[in-house]
């Protein structure tokens, strides 16, 4: 299978029903892999930009026979336009509603339920905020030694969770998706900018430390030496 690289800002639409509900961005680490650092709620578009995005979100849906229930599609925007990647007849995975729901007070989980057992739901926007996301993820594979500050990065103003998935000792082997997070931050408030500024503030109190796995064998080889002779 060969495909054509998009390359391009990466923005993924939100939909339940017919309704886009908001369109997001993201930010990747380094290739060749393509692991997720960021999102935020809303995307920095311009109105026309946004438009267009929803346009082709809804045009996915009449191709494809959907239009029942969440859908989250994903786009780069290229030199020649927006560029369809994935369209997946879901709603995106965590921490994709609780984003939403920080940033419009529409909880999509429970309007998915209402839908499935026949109630009505709505999906209008109770609020406008920023909400945004960013991950911890480690640069190299290994043992994770500690993970430190985060009490000190919950109590900031705008944080509203900071988890860590990871315990001291975890093996750290990297897969380059997903699976590589040990941990994320989310924030949120009134614009985009101040979101970004509180997540980076956050990040400087984080820190976490990671022995490498050459270091562990010869620290292991080390220790091994110094053992007295039976």
């Amino acid at each position: 299978l060969v495909e054509e690289f998009a390359q391009g800002p990466f923005y993924g639409s939100t939909i339940m029903g017919n309704e886009v509900i908001a369109i997001s961005s993201a930010e990747f680490g380094p290739p060749p892999h393509f692991v997720f650092r960021e999102f935020t709620f809303p995307a920095s578009l311009s109105a026309e930009e946004n438009e267009r995005l929803a346009d082709l979100s809804l045009s996915c849906l009449r191709a494809l026979g959907l239009g029942w229930g969440p859908t989250c599609i994903e786009f780069r925007w290229t030199k020649l336009g927006p560029v369809v990647i994935e369209v997946n007849p879901r709603l995106g995975g965590m921490p994709d509603p609780q984003l939403i729901q920080l940033a419009y007070g529409i909880d999509v989980i429970t309007e998915h339920i209402k839908l499935v057992i026949g109630e009505e739901w709505d999906v209008r926007k109770g609020r406008s905020q920023a909400a945004g996301v960013r991950f911890m993820v480690p640069d190299c594979d290994g043992t994770l030694d500690w993970i430190a500050g985060v009490p000190q990065a919950a109590a900031l103003s705008g944080v509203a969770e900071v988890k860590v998935y990871a315990e001291p000792k975890t093996p750290i082997a990297r897969k380059g998706d997903y699976r590589d997070w040990i941990g994320h931050v989310i924030a949120a408030s009134p614009t985009v900018a101040q979101t970004e500024a509180i997540l980076r503030r956050a990040f400087e109190l984080i820190n976490w430390s990671i022995t490498p796995v050459g270091e562990q064998e010869a620290l292991a080889g080390a220790l091994g030496s110094q053992q007295p002779d039976s």
